[in-house]
C-alpha cells in the first residue's frame, strides 16, 4: 500500500552537497541546446545529484515560457537511488500545488537522461540574500519574521496535504536557506524536495540525507521524523538570519552532528538586544531539542508568529522584501575606486516606543475645561521634553511621541509609561480626558528626515499605537501592548483578547 505513516528509522548519515554555483552564478551556453521541446539558455547551478539550466519552452503562434529544467547527472543516471530520490521530488512536488511552494510541471526522460521541468523563480535564494545583507548591516527583523511566515504557510499545507483522500506525510527534510527562493517581486518559494519523506514513498529509507547544520536532533539520531523536524530546521534559519550568527556549524562533520544532538541555543538577545523576549521565547521553543515541546505543527506556528508581528509591529509585505531585494542588489558596491559613488547602507532597523495621544473635552453635564486645549499641549510638550521622548507629530489636542531605543526595550518602555500617567493626571487637572496607548516596535528610520519612508503614520507600531489609543477613549486609561506590559513595574490589569485585524488578535493590559 501506498498511503500510511512513514515511519524512518535511518542508520547512517550521508551528506548532500548542496547545489554551487557556476562561476558568478550562471553560465550562459554559447548556442541554446535542445532538449528535447526545451532549449537550455544557461547553466545555474550543478549539485549532488543533477545540474539546473534556465531553459525556454517554444510553442505556437510565439509563444514562449521561461522555466527551469533539472536534469540528472549523466554519471547517476544508472544509478537506482538516485533516480529513485530524483522522481520522488518531482511526485511530491507535482502534488503540492501552493503559492509558496516552488511548482513541477513535468517529469520526463530525453535521450536517457530523467528531468525535471519546473518554475523558474527570477530572484536569489535566501542564503545568499542573507551573505550579501550581513555586509550592509544587521537582517531586517520584520522581513526574517515575513520570510518564516511564508515558509510556514509553505509547510503547513505540504504536512497536512491529501492525495485522493488519503494524507500524504510529507516532511521536507532539507529546510535551509539554500532551498528558499526569493523573487524580484517579493514572492517566497520553498524548492527541493528531493529527500523529503512521503508517504508515496515505498518501504523504509536506511539513509538521512539533509545539511548537518539545518536538522533536527531526531533527523540526526536516525528517529522517525514528523512535520515538527521541519519546523526545529526553520527555527535554525530565523535564529541565523536574526543573529548574523551560525548555530550548529563547527569545524568538522562530527562536531556539528553532536551540537545537533545537544541542542544548546545561546540566547538570541546576547548578540541582538533589540531582541524582544517574545521573540526570544519563540525561537527557543522553535528550537526545543524534544519535539514534544515545541509548536505542535506548522500551523500552531505561524499563527504564534502573527500574533507576535502583530504585538510587536513587525509587519512586512512581499512588496517590502521586493524593496530590500533591490536595495541589497543596487548597494553591493562594483568598484570601491570612487568612494563618492559608494552605496549608501540599508537602514537597519531602529527599536522605537510609541505613545499616541488624544485630549477631549468632558460631557457637558460636567464642568467646562479648566485651560484651553493649546495651553494643555504646552504643558505635555514640557512634560514630553523632560522625558527624553521626541514629538513627531502634534495637533490640537493630540500627540504622536516616540522614543528610540538604546540598549533595551524595559528602561525606555518603563520611562513612557510613567510619562503617560503623568500626561493623563495633567489633562484630567485641567478637565479633560486623556486616550493613550503606548507600544514598543521597529522603523527603519531615514537620517535625512529622521522619520521612517512614506507610509510610516499608518504602519507597524505607530499605527497600532492611534488604535489602542482609540480604544482608550473608551475607558480612559492607558492601554499597552502584552509586550510592553512586562517590560514596567507600574500595574498592570489584562484587558482582554481583543480582534485587530481579520482573525488576528493581540492582548491588551490597562495601567492603573
Amino acid at each position: 500500500m501506498l498511503f500510511g505513516a512513514p515511519p524512518v528509522n535511518g542508520v547512517h548519515v550521508l551528506k548532500m552537497r548542496g547545489f554551487r554555483d557556476s562561476g558568478s552564478g550562471m553560465s550562459t551556453l554559447s548556442d541554446p541546446e535542445e532538449f528535447g521541446q526545451y532549449h537550455l539558455l544557461e547553466k545555474i547551478a550543478t549539485g549532488g545529484m543533477a545540474e539546473v539550466y534556465r531553459a525556454r519552452l517554444n510553442g505556437a503562434m510565439g509563444f514562449e515560457k521561461i522555466l527551469v529544467i533539472k536534469r540528472i547527472l549523466d554519471n547517476l543516471a544508472k544509478d537506482d537511488e538516485f533516480k529513485e530520490l530524483f522522481q520522488t521530488e518531482a511526485k511530491i512536488a507535482a502534488l503540492l500545488s501552493h503559492v509558496n511552494i516552488v511548482q513541477v510541471f513535468e517529469l520526463g526522460e530525453h535521450k536517457g537522461s530523467l528531468y525535471i521541468a519546473m518554475e523558474h523563480v527570477n530572484g536569489i535564494d535566501l542564503a545568499r540574500l542573507a551573505t550579501r545583507a550581513r555586509a550592509l548591516g544587521e537582517f531586517p527583523v520584520s522581513l526574517a519574521l515575513f520570510i518564516v511566515g511564508e515558509v510556514l504557510r509553505a509547510l503547513q499545507f505540504a504536512h497536512t496535504a491529501e492525495h485522493e483522500g488519503r494524507p500524504l506525510h510529507v516532511v521536507h527534510c532539507d529546510i535551509s536557506p539554500q532551498n528558499v527562493l526569493l523573487s524580484f517581486a517579493g514572492e517566497v518559494k520553498l524548492t527541493d524536495f528531493g529527500i523529503s519523506r512521503a508517504a508515496i514513498q515505498q518501504g523504509n529509507q536506511e539513509v538521512i540525507r539533509g545539511k548537518y547544520a539545518y536538522m533536527s536532533p531526531e533527523q540526526v539520531e536516525a528517529r522517525p521524523l514528523d512535520g515538527r523536524s521541519d519546523l526545529f530546521s526553520l527555527g535554525i534559519v530565523l535564529y541565523e538570519l536574526l543573529t548574523g550568527r551560525r548555530l550548529f556549524k563547527a569545524r568538522n562533520r562530527d562536531e556539528t552532528l553532536a551540537r545537533v544532538r545537544r541542542a544548546e541555543v545561546p540566547s538570541p538577545r546576547g548578540f541582538r538586544p533589540e531582541i524582544s523576549e517574545d521573540l526570544e521565547e519563540f525561537l527557543l521553543k522553535t528550537l526545543s531539542r524534544h519535539r514534544d515541546d515545541r509548536w505542535a505543527n506548522a500551523g500552531d506556528m505561524l499563527e504564534a508568529l502573527a500574533q507576535l508581528i502583530v504585538r510587536e509591529g513587525h509587519r512586512a509585505t512581499n512588496n517590502d522584501l521586493a524593496a530590500f531585494l533591490k536595495e541589497v542588489q543596487e548597494q553591493i558596491p562594483s568598484s570601491s575606486s570612487n568612494p563618492a559613488a559608494a552605496p549608501r547602507r540599508p537602514l537597519a532597523p531602529t527599536p522605537v516606543v510609541v505613545l499616541a495621544m488624544e485630549a477631549s473635552p468632558p460631557p457637558r453635564s460636567l464642568a467646562s475645561p479648566k485651560v484651553t486645549l493649546a495651553a494643555l499641549s504646552n504643558d505635555w510638550t514640557s512634560m514630553i521634553a523632560d522625558a527624553d521622548g521626541e514629538i513627531w507629530e502634534s495637533g490640537e489636542g493630540s500627540m504622536l511621541v516616540c522614543w528610540t531605543v538604546g540598549s533595551g526595550f524595559r528602561e525606555t518602555v518603563g520611562r513612557a509609561v510613567r510619562t503617560a500617567l503623568l500626561l493623563r493626571r495633567a489633562t484630567a487637572n485641567a478637565g479633560y480626558r486623556l486616550s493613550v496607548g503606548v507600544t514598543p516596535g521597529v522603523a527603519r528610520i531615514q537620517p535625512e528626515t529622521h522619520r521612517p519612508g512614506e507610509g510610516w503614520e499608518l504602519a507597524g507600531p505607530f499605527y497600532l499605537a492611534r488604535w489602542m489609543m482609540n480604544l482608550s477613549a473608551h475607558r480612559s486609561r492607558v492601554l499597552l501592548t502584552e509586550v510592553g506590559a512586562r517590560q514596567v513595574e507600574e500595574g498592570t490589569t489584562p484587558l482582554g483578547r481583543i480582534p485587530i485585524q481579520g482573525n488576528k488578535y493581540i492582548n491588551l493590559y490597562e495601567v492603573g
